[in-house]
């Protein structure tokens, strides 16, 4: 059963998005408003050390814990491919940078409706090679992001398979966007249950990022692709969320075409519910993406934990 706090904040979340979404809204205006609030009300990460870092042209940050067991995990942000940042992000990606003894490398990848398909594929691409080429091995390399950047993660493995490219040794999904023709039955029957994430405003983010390109692309709509050859996977979901059907569908073709695949779906939950970290459920969630990261990175290590 859901959280009294998760009940909470269901009801808060649906009250404040109960205005219906103006279709002309330009999404600069509510990028740079996310990412004062960001600025504002996040602070400084406890127990982590903040760094700047510019990847040709590209500006990014590098999340490091006071405790680092070793690898490196490349976290790609949602917000719909048009809003967010790494301000935006930063809480989030401190917990599971702590909960893994990891460093994590957080890129500002262009946005649209500025940079429209595939520029954030194209970055997410530079910053993983930029890892190469610093001379970070890719065994011990992960990759996770949520929502619009869940389905870059997934888009940035098949780019990278596809060039022949060293992959990264697995990945974490937290509610994945991987259908942006959004044909999944849950945008239908979950499209007045989950408050975070409406219908309305997955097609307006869609349009904005898309911008004429087919929303079946595999690189812009990863479930479309073929998942040979891609490392292990880890998904988690919210029951009440109209992507349900975009996690539940990819874990089905993965799995079937050979991929290592977890799903969990965390039962009365919104979208990307690990954002709100005074909930329990966000809690237990991160440290489970954490400690299958730190798995993937360091196996010597997790396997010394297991026995002790």
């Amino acid at each position: 059963m859901a959280s009294a706090r998760s009940r909470v904040l269901n009801v808060v979340l649906r009250v404040l998005t109960a205005r219906p979404i103006d279709p002309a809204v330009d999404p600069r205006s509510l990028r740079d408003r996310l990412n004062r609030l960001a600025l504002r009300f996040a602070g400084k990460p406890k127990g982590v050390s903040v760094e700047k870092v510019d990847i040709s042209g590209m500006a990014a940050e590098w999340l490091t814990p006071e405790t680092v067991h070793g690898g490196t995990l490349l976290y790609l942000h949602g917000g719909g491919y048009i809003i967010c940042g790494p301000d935006t992000h930063r809480p989030v990606v401190a917990t599971l940078a702590r909960r893994a003894g990891a460093r994590a490398l957080v890129i500002d990848y262009r946005l649209a409706p500025e940079h429209p398909f595939p520029a954030a594929v194209e970055d997410a691409c530079k910053a993983y090679r930029w890892l190469i080429a610093q001379g970070v091995a890719p065994e011990s390399i992960t990759v996770a992001g949520d929502s619009a950047g869940g389905g870059l993660t997934l888009a940035l493995l098949l780019s990278l398979r596809n060039a022949g490219d060293p992959m990264p040794a697995g990945a974490a999904l937290l509610s994945p966007w991987t259908d942006l023709a959004m044909s999944g039955w849950t945008h239908v029957t979950h499209a007045k249950l989950g408050p975070m994430l409406s219908v309305e405003g997955a097609l307006l983010a869609a349009r904005h990022y898309l911008q004429g390109a087919l929303p079946t692309d595999p690189l812009a709509s990863p479930l479309y692709g073929e998942f040979d050859g891609l490392p292990p996977l880890l998904i988690h979901v919210g029951e009440r969320e109209i992507l349900l059907d975009d996690s539940v569908r990819l874990a089905e073709r993965a799995r079937a075409a050979g991929v290592s695949v977890e799903i969990k779906t965390w039962q009365g939950m919104p979208h990307v519910f690990q954002a709100f970290g005074f909930l329990p459920e966000a809690r237990a969630a991160l440290a489970e993406i954490g400690d299958f990261l730190a798995a993937r990175m360091n196996p010597a290590t997790a396997a010394r934990k297991a026995a002790e």
